[in-house]
């Protein structure tokens, strides 16, 4: 594994290149929960918001993996009251839509779950594919307060 950390740092950032597999989600999600331990500490993010980044991971994660080409990568930045979250995959499709095929079974709603926790969504075109962005912020937000 491929991985960048830069801790106490503003931002405290994570890069790692994730697996072409189901272990792609849990991966990212430990390198996330390492730089939440390391910036907990100084207590810059609520639990509370520290799960619902764990969640937004997850998700983006597992929605590239399921639906796109690799590489994949996980680009994850922390600061005072706002965390990034960018999942790279090799996929130069922007419209949102999979390849064509119906859905049987459960799923579908990750990118509506990443929502309701108050994340801003942006999709755009990089070098070898495409990005994923996740922004989450909180400190004057109802549901996280200070």
């Amino acid at each position: 594994m491929d991985t960048a950390l830069t801790s106490r740092a503003c931002p405290a950032t994570l890069h790692v290149q994730l697996p072409s597999s189901a272990q792609a989600a849990r991966q990212a999600r430990q390198g996330v929960v390492r730089i939440l331990a390391l910036e907990m500490e100084g207590a810059p993010c609520p639990r509370s918001v520290a799960e619902d980044i764990l969640l937004v991971v997850s998700e983006l994660v597992t929605n590239a993996v399921l639906h796109a080409d690799g590489p994949y990568a996980l680009t994850f930045s922390l600061e005072k009251g706002r965390a990034g979250i960018a999942v790279s995959d090799g996929s130069g499709d922007l419209s949102g839509h999979h390849d064509g095929t119906q859905r049987i079974g459960p799923g579908g709603r990750g990118l509506n779950i990443i929502r309701a926790l108050g994340a801003d969504l942006f999709v755009c075109p990089s070098d070898h594919g495409k990005q994923v962005i996740a922004v989450l912020t909180w400190g004057t937000s109802p549901n996280h307060g200070p």
